[in-house]
């Protein structure tokens, strides 16, 4: 859930849950009290029970005594001379927090209530005449008097005049209002205090605990470790930072852990390098040495020298541009000048260069092509050439035998050309196969001059066939030889108006 929702929720949570949590309570509370009154003043109509005018909710709850009263003045009114009568009417309204008082001739001759004294006595209205009903509100009073009093006139049986009073205590009324409220006013703070505490453990799960998880991981890269994980989901903006903040540090892993790889090969290869430059380099001096000595005497034996410090300047050459070519794969800028190659004269070419080279080293070099002879390609003849020359160079390296025999073979893949590289040397172990392309892997760990190199010619190969859109791949059986196989695709003119 995003930020901006989450703060609508709760600003909605805020506003309608304490009301609809309020309204509810006070609903079930108004329920109860007012059932609790009916049962206790003995009403029927609960309407307008709870009001904000007292007067009118006293008078509501008074009604049935006023209705009790009425019954008895419309029957005979010889029964409110009678002491026990009276009593018994009493007692039911003291039930009522309520008391009965009789006024005959303007004096009092029944108090439900002697306590009361005689200033509320004089406080009663004075009798006004026969009425039909009783008030059916009353009139209050205040101060010292806190008393709801409804009064009925009426003629005794011999004719003297005679007021009937129900006074009611409102004191005594009160606490059970005000109970409603006070129940309502805990309710009303307990549902905001409950309502708070969620909304605070809501959104600290939410914000304030990935924060801290952020927090954390902030902290470990700051001490240089990236060995940990941000495990944080959702869908909010701080869920989305702190997946960005984890896709971050994978980056910065993996990189720290490519530099690391980067540096660790870099060694490797000046290591190799250093080593394999100190043979040509010990080589040539030797044999400099010679000739400024005087130890090639003879032409013949001066001819030899100097051919065997050409080729080891070649040899260093060779290491150096591999050197340089390194550099340029890491980089992704080999450079390409791609255009269109007949691959018949290009393959030809190239296996007669190589085979005026390996004649001198007692090795056979032989060209098949099994292609339709106007086949052509896309690529770069200069870089292409160098994938024949490393394989080749890798297959005399591990030539074992008197005769050594390489045939290169250009064979039809429909969509595409396949070209084979086949050697009668010493073959590569099984296990070693799967790695014959990473860069500085060795099949033989010996470090003399005849199978020495940089440990990157295989992968420079490689390289350079996948950017060509092709695909390298060995095949080899020990002590009987390897074959490389690469594929390049087959260039096909699209027609116009296609």
């Amino acid at each position: 859930m995003k930020f901006r929702t989450k703060m609508i929720v709760v600003f909605l949570t805020v506003i309608l849950a304490p009301v609809l949590m309020l309204v509810l309570t006070f609903w079930g509370i108004n329920r109860i009290q007012i059932e609790s009154l009916r049962q206790s003043y003995g009403i029927t109509d609960t309407e307008g029970l709870i009001a904000s005018d007292y007067f009118q909710m006293f008078s509501r709850l008074t009604q049935s005594m006023r209705d009790s009263a009425q019954e008895i003045l419309d029957g005979d009114v010889a029964c409110l001379t009678d002491p026990d009568y009276l009593d018994t009417f009493n007692e039911e309204l003291e039930e009522k927090n309520s008391f009965l008082v009789i006024r005959r001739d303007g004096e009092i001759v029944y108090s439900g209530d002697d306590s009361i004294g005689k200033e509320l006595y004089r406080r009663l209205p004075e009798y006004a005449g026969k009425t039909e009903t009783l008030d059916m509100e009353g009139f209050y009073l205040g101060g010292k008097f806190q008393y709801l009093v409804s009064q009925r006139d009426f003629l005794f049986n011999d004719g003297s005049e005679g007021s009937l009073f129900i006074v009611t205590s409102v004191s005594a009324m009160l606490p059970a209002i005000n109970g409603i409220i006070r129940d309502v006013i805990y309710i009303t703070l307990l549902v905001l205090i409950l309502t708070a505490f969620l909304l605070v453990v809501w959104l600290y799960s939410s914000m304030v605990r990935p924060l801290g998880t952020l927090r954390k991981a902030t902290r470990e890269i700051r001490d240089g470790n990236l060995d940990f994980a941000i495990d944080v989901e959702g869908r909010d903006e701080i869920s989305e930072l702190c997946m960005d903040f984890e896709q971050m540090r994978r980056h910065l892993k993996e990189n720290a852990e490519e530099k690391m790889k980067y540096d660790s090969d870099s060694k490797v290869l000046i290591s190799n390098i250093s080593h394999d430059l100190k043979t040509p380099i010990t080589a040539i001096k030797g044999y400099c040495e010679g000739i400024m000595d005087g130890v090639a005497s003879s032409p013949e034996k001066l001819d030899k020298y100097v051919r065997t410090i050409y080729n080891k300047a070649n040899d260093m050459a060779n290491l150096i541009d591999e050197l340089s070519i390194y550099s340029k794969i890491d980089t992704n800028r080999i450079p390409y000048n791609f255009t269109q190659i007949h691959v018949d004269d290009y393959f030809r070419d190239c296996a007669d260069e190589l085979r005026m080279d390996l004649e001198s080293k007692n090795i056979d070099l032989t060209y098949y092509n099994y292609l339709d002879e106007d086949a052509v390609i896309i690529g770069d003849a200069e870089q292409l050439k160098r994938v024949v020359n490393n394989i080749v160079s890798n297959s005399v390296k591990y030539l074992d035998k008197k005769k050594g025999i390489i045939n290169i073979r250009i064979r039809d893949a429909g969509d595409f050309v396949q070209i084979e590289l086949e050697d009668n040397g010493s073959g590569i172990a099984k296990k070693d196969l799967p790695y014959i392309f990473d860069r500085f892997f060795r099949a033989d760990a010996s470090r003399n001059s005849s199978t020495g190199g940089s440990g990157i010619g295989l992968s420079i190969v490689k390289k350079i066939i996948e950017d060509h859109g092709g695909r390298i791949w060995a095949t080899s059986r020990e002590g009987t030889g390897t074959i490389m196989h690469f594929v390049l695709r087959k260039y096909q003119e699209v027609p116009a108006n296609e």
